[in-house]
């Protein structure tokens, strides 16, 4: 398509800005196809409306990732047991009484907390073990059931381990106490 000089009516191409026979300035043609297109996309524009699965879509997910990072963030049981070991490894050790001391307290895998004492003054060969489970170890599973200090221990079904060893380190006897056996 051609552009006539308003001027001196000569044909121009149409992507001249001044006519070729005069000098003088042309119209500013729009081409109909640009102006087609143009009027497409505001009918386009305008037709978009509000997407009632999209915005489902963009709340579920939303509501999943939510839940799903205050689960990765949120501290495991075992991850608080280390921290109470921690904070209550800073007093120890700590005489119990006057045969016993708390050496320290240990956090083990699979929701088991340890404490490990040593009988002061005792050797291995001096301990009744026989005597110690019908006695000691029936109060140590009571005070399990009723501290408010073990509460967590409770709520969260923890395997509590009673570790002695005698004065030299040796090995004397565990007390385990199983979510199972306080419930």
């Amino acid at each position: 398509m051609k552009t006539i000089c308003t001027n001196c009516q000569a044909e121009n191409d149409r992507n001249s800005k001044y006519c070729n026979s005069c000098g003088f300035q042309l119209p500013v043609v729009a081409a109909p196809e640009v102006e087609e297109i143009s009027e497409k996309v505001k009918k386009n524009t305008d037709k978009k409306k509000f997407n009632l699965k999209t915005f489902l879509g963009f709340i579920v997910s939303f509501i999943v990732m939510f839940f799903v990072t205050q689960s990765l963030f949120k501290p495991s049981i075992d991850t608080k047991l280390a921290d109470f070991a921690n904070e209550f490894n800073k007093t120890c050790p700590m005489a119990v009484d006057e045969y016993t001391t708390l050496k320290n307290v240990v956090a083990l895998p699979n929701k088991t907390i340890q404490y490990n004492y040593v009988l002061v003054g005792i050797n291995k060969a001096d301990v009744k073990l026989d005597t110690i489970q019908k006695y000691f170890f029936p109060t140590v599973l009571e005070n399990v059931k009723t501290n408010p200090g073990m509460q967590l221990f409770r709520e969260n079904e923890v395997t509590i381990n009673y570790y002695y060893s005698d004065q030299n380190g040796a090995f004397v006897t565990q007390y385990v106490v199983k979510p199972d056996m306080y419930r």
